[in-house]
């Protein structure tokens, strides 16, 4: 897997976790933005540790080639959901809903990674139109796949949501506009469905920022920073991999609404 994976086998080096080789097997996890970033270095790193991935996002190249990835060198079963979240409305996800449990019988877990930038410039001068476009994508479709994908969350023995924020979602910034408004959301939406589902007890929920992470939006954010200083999405997985494996390994989990630092996961 080194060689098919060197990003991987870099990042495991210095991983707190070491989770087992098959620690994964068996679920079935949803992920947005899958074709690129963090959104592509989890579903791979899930399918190596054993599950089968649901690969959600806009283009649909993108998507295929982490989806050939995933067939050369696991043996899981992931799918593609080529779906634009600007226009992801209620029947649609209730289809992806009835996809995934004819397909795979439950659902286990969902990284809703898939964002947005949006203009970086003053709230006094925020395009109308793209500061509706952020939320919708960052905010409402997590909302409206939540709400759909509810009871196959519910029916699983632990299943586990992972919003994808950002340190502008926890301390307001000049100039991150719709983004970091969009995050401040997503937080309370964390929190809010967490209290919602606690004493079920049937799912977790958390959101995780981060941080500086070497993708794409962080380059369009960050376009004089050097890209080989910033951290790699692998690094980050092993708090991944920690939160979707859950309670079957033995381990003492954050509770379900906790706010995670990947930065300060790392330090522990």
């Amino acid at each position: 897997m080194s060689n098919a994976y060197p990003e991987l086998a870099e990042a495991q080096q210095h991983w707190r976790y070491s989770p087992a080789d098959d620690a994964l097997a068996g679920r079935t996890i949803l992920v947005t933005g899958a074709g690129d970033g963090i959104g592509a270095a989890a579903a791979k790193t899930f399918a190596v540790y054993g599950a089968n991935v649901v690969l959600l996002g806009r283009t649909r190249q993108k998507l295929e080639a982490v989806f050939d990835w995933i067939e050369a060198n696991t043996a899981t079963e992931a799918v593609i959901v080529p779906a634009d979240l600007e226009h992801l409305a209620a029947d649609s996800a209730a289809a992806l809903a009835g996809s995934i449990e004819e397909t795979y019988g439950t659902l286990n877990g969902i990284v809703h990674n898939a964002s947005l930038l949006g203009a970086r410039t003053p709230v006094a001068h925020y395009p109308i139109a793209e500061w509706q476009r952020v939320l919708q994508v960052n905010v409402t479709a997590p909302f409206i796949l939540t709400q759909a994908l509810y009871g196959l969350l519910d029916a699983a023995d632990d299943a586990c949501v992972l919003n994808i924020s950002s340190s502008v979602g926890r301390e307001g910034r000049a100039y991150w506009g719709a983004y970091s408004v969009s995050k401040f959301a997503l937080e309370g939406f964390s929190q809010v469905f967490a209290d919602e589902t606690e004493t079920a007890g049937h799912i977790r929920v958390y959101s995780v920022n981060p941080g500086a992470t070497r993708t794409a939006m962080r380059k369009a954010a960050y376009p004089m920073e050097n890209p080989d200083e910033v951290p790699a999405a692998e690094s980050h997985m092993d708090l991944f991999l920690y939160l979707m494996e859950g309670a079957k390994a033995g381990k003492t989990l954050p509770e379900t609404g906790a706010q995670l630092d990947a930065r300060t996961w790392m330090r522990q």
